[in-house]
This record gives structure tokens, C-alpha cells and sequence, in this order.
């Protein structure tokens, strides 16, 4: 049984945020999340709006937060302007939130082509067939460039240029903890050098 309104202290934190958000995730999984890979990803248009989307996250480490995604969808513009992001992470049966921010750069081809190469069949067909976010006249367009990608690929769908990873490379990651009476623990980790100092935020 998983205790929701433990307090969150800064003794119990990990040095590093990625070790930190790595327990965080893991224990989302043991409590069964339903997709604790799902995060907020927040961008800024061309023309200076926010813009939030859900994505999924497919790894971190030391070098960053990484997705995938289409590079001309309204995403891929964004961050081709302005290539800085916020993310954030919710698992309300742990009553816990991960935010983070930081610049963002695209990953190498060859982890492109990795990642690509894991992805269901259909899913790379569907990638590749979708000019995602822009106006579509009917689905039956969709669906015909799909069975035209069938035909000529029917084993192994090539990458598509235009699709590839992000990697986010945080400079702050909050760590929040939902505690009651809305007296929630918010523990921000801040670059500092080559490492990090903890903040306490209030609430």
C-alpha cells in the first residue's frame, strides 16, 4: 500500500533528479498507472503562444528527457522557433507530479533509426502516411496513403525524414508530493555547476 500523503523531504531525495524521477516512475508502474510514460509537453508557436499537447516519453538519462514526433507537425515548428520545452508528468494514484524545462535538441539519426526500427509495423506505416497537424479533407485520404505505404512496404516501412527524437535536457525538475489540506511538498532541483541544489517550493 502506497502512502499518497507521506511527506517529501529533502534527505530522501536522490543527489541526482534523474535517479530521483527514475523511483518516481518505477513506482508509477508497480501502482499501475495507467501510462506513467504519458507527459504534458509545452511549446511556444512561432507567433509567441503557448502550446501543450500530450506526448510519450521514451527514455532519460543524464543527457535529457527524449520523444518522438513528426518534425514538421505544429510541435516540430514550434520547437524548430524556439527550441525550448516544459514537461510535465501527473500519477494521481501516488498523488505525484515531475515538472521540467530546459532547451531542446534533436536526437542523432542513428538513434532515430533505432527507436524506429522497435515501433509496431502500423505505427511506422501511420507515421509515415500522416502530415500531422496539417488540414485534411477526409480520413479516406488518410487511409488510402496508408494502403499506398502497405503495398509498397509491406515488411519494413523506411524512416521518414521528416520524423525523428527531441531530447530535453533539463535545467530545473520539480518534484511535487500531494499532501492534505493542499500543504503539498514541491522540491525543485536547479543546475548548479556540474550538479544540482535542491530548492523547497512553497505550495
Amino acid at each position: 500500500m502506497i502512502d499518497t500523503d507521506a511527506p517529501l523531504n529533502e534527505e530522501d531525495l536522490d543527489p541526482d533528479p534523474v535517479v530521483e524521477f527514475d523511483r518516481w516512475f518505477h513506482l508509477a508502474e508497480i501502482v499501475g498507472e495507467p501510462q506513467p510514460n504519458a507527459m504534458a509537453l509545452a511549446t511556444v508557436t512561432p507567433s509567441g503562444k503557448p502550446a501543450v499537447r500530450m506526448v510519450l516519453l521514451y527514455r532519460v538519462d543524464v543527457r535529457g528527457f527524449v520523444f518522438f514526433t513528426n518534425y514538421e507537425s505544429d510541435k516540430g515548428l514550434d520547437l524548430a522557433e524556439h527550441p525550448n520545452a516544459a514537461l510535465a508528468f501527473y500519477w494521481p494514484r501516488l498523488h505525484r507530479q515531475v515538472r521540467a524545462n530546459g532547451p531542446v535538441t534533436l536526437t542523432s539519426r542513428q538513434e532515430s533509426e533505432e527507436y524506429w526500427g522497435q515501433r509496431p509495423y502500423g505505427n511506422r506505416v501511420s507515421a509515415s502516411a500522416s502530415a500531422q497537424s496539417r488540414p485534411l479533407a477526409s480520413r479516406a485520404i488518410l487511409e488510402s496513403e496508408v494502403a499506398r505505404l502497405e503495398a509498397l512496404h509491406p515488411e519494413h516501412p523506411p524512416l521518414p525524414r521528416f520524423w525523428g527524437g527531441y531530447r530535453v535536457l533539463p535545467e530545473a525538475i520539480e518534484f511535487w508530493q500531494g499532501r492534505s489540506n493542499r500543504l503539498h511538498d514541491r522540491l525543485r532541483y536547479v543546475r548548479a555547476g556540474r550538479g544540482w541544489r535542491v530548492q523547497r517550493l512553497a505550495p
